[in-house]
C-alpha cells in the first residue's frame, strides 16, 4: 500500500525524487522547502525554490517555515499524519520532534558513499580531493550530521575530467530511483538498515570562497580537481591582464596536459599552464559579464600568448 508521505527539499538536486515518489503512486501530504529568496539584479524579486516550484506544478500543498524549532510547527508537522518523510537536501535542522513524528521515521537521500562526505558539499568535496568514486544513499535519519543506519547504496564512478555539474545530475537521478527502491522495500518490510562503520569518516564543509582561487603553484592534478570540483558554482576563478588592467577568469573545465614551467604560465596555443609540477589545459572558461567560451575563443579575444602568466 503507498505510503502518505512528506516531502522536504529545496533544491534542483531534490526535484527528481519529488518527481519519482509521486509517480510510484504515494501521497505527497505536504511538501516542505526553504522560504522564496531574493533574486535579480537588485535583490527585489522573491524566487520559489526548485522545489516549490515542482510541488505547485504537482497541485501539492507547500509549507516555507524558516525554523521546525517552535512547537507550534512541529505540531502542524505531526497533524499530517505521515507514514514516512523523504528528505533531500532541504537545508534546515529537523529536531527530535520532526525526526519522531513519522510512523516509519525520516528517510535522507544524501550524495555520497557515507560515512565518508557527511555534510553540506560531498559532491564538491569528492571531485575536489580526486576521490575515484561516490554514490548515493538513503539512511534512516538521526540527530546526529548523517550519521543514520544505511538502507539503500547506488554506486557512481567519478571520471577524470567530470564536473561538479555533471555528477550533480547524474547522482539526482540515481537518487530519485533509489528512494523509490527503498520506499518499495519499506513498504513489504524488507528493508534493512545497515549501521555506518566508525572508520572513514570526513566531513564535507561548505565550500568558502577563499578556497575558489587557483593557486598554480600547487600540484597540475589538485589544480585540475580544484577546477572542475567547483564547475560551474560557485567557480574556481584567476587573473589575466588586458591592457595592463587585472580581469576576473572563472575556470569552468580543465584536463591534464604535458609540460612545465614556471607556475601560471601559459605554455602554449592550447591555454596549457604551468603549475607548481605538471600543468592543466583550460578547456572552458568565462570572462567577467561573459558567457562561456572555449579556450580558442577566449585566446582570440584576450590576445594571450605563451609565456604570459595567469595570476
Amino acid at each position: 500500500m503507498p505510503f502518505r508521505i512528506v516531502f522536504m527539499g529545496t533544491p534542483e538536486f531534490s526535484v527528481p525524487t519529488l518527481r519519482a515518489l509521486a509517480e510510484a503512486g504515494h501521497e505527497i501530504a505536504c511538501v516542505y522547502t526553504q522560504p522564496p529568496r531574493p533574486a535579480g539584479r537588485r535583490g527585489l524579486d522573491l524566487t520559489p525554490s526548485p522545489v516549490q516550484c515542482e510541488a505547485e506544478r504537482l497541485g501539492l500543498d507547500v509549507r516555507c517555515p524558516i525554523s521546525l524549532k517552535q512547537p507550534a510547527e512541529q505540531e502542524a508537522f505531526a497533524a499530517l499524519g505521515p507514514d514516512v518523510a523523504v528528505v533531500v537536501a532541504y537545508g534546515l535542522l529537523l529536531p527530535r520532534a520532526i525526526l519522531d513524528a513519522p510512523r516509519l521515521g525520516c528517510f535522507n537521500g544524501h550524495a555520497s558513499l557515507l560515512p565518508r562526505w557527511r555534510g553540506a558539499a560531498p559532491i564538491h568535496r569528492a571531485i575536489m580531493a580526486g576521490d575515484e568514486e561516490t554514490g548515493m544513499m538513503v539512511m534512516k535519519m538521526e540527530e546526529g550530521l548523517d550519521t543514520g543506519p544505511v538502507a539503500a547504496t547506488a554506486r557512481v564512478p567519478i571520471g577524470p575530467d567530470i564536473t561538479t555539474g555533471e555528477l550533480h545530475d547524474r547522482l539526482s537521478e540515481k537518487g530519485a530511483a533509489l528512494m523509490v527502491q527503498a520506499m518499495a522495500e519499506l513498504e513489504r518490510d524488507w528493508l534493512v538498515l545497515t549501521p555506518q562503520t566508525e572508520t572513514g569518516v570526513t566531513y564535507a564543509k561548505k565550500i568558502e570562497k577563499a578556497e575558489t582561487r587557483i593557486d598554480w603553484n600547487l600540484p597540475a592534478a589538485d589544480v585540475h580537481n580544484r577546477i572542475r570540483g567547483l564547475s560551474p558554482f560557485p567557480g574556481a576563478w584567476c587573473e589575466f591582464h588586458l591592457a595592463g588592467k587585472p580581469e576576473r577568469l572563472k575556470l569552468l573545465r580543465s584536463t591534464s596536459a604535458e609540460g612545465s614551467g614556471a607556475a601560471g604560465t601559459i605554455l602554449d596555443d592550447s591555454l596549457s599552464i604551468a603549475c607548481g609540477t605538471g600543468a592543466v589545459r583550460l578547456v572552458e572558461v568565462q570572462r567577467a559579464g561573459g558567457r562561456a567560451v572555449t579556450a580558442a575563443e577566449f585566446l582570440r579575444g584576450a590576445k594571450l600568448t605563451a609565456e604570459e602568466k595567469l595570476s
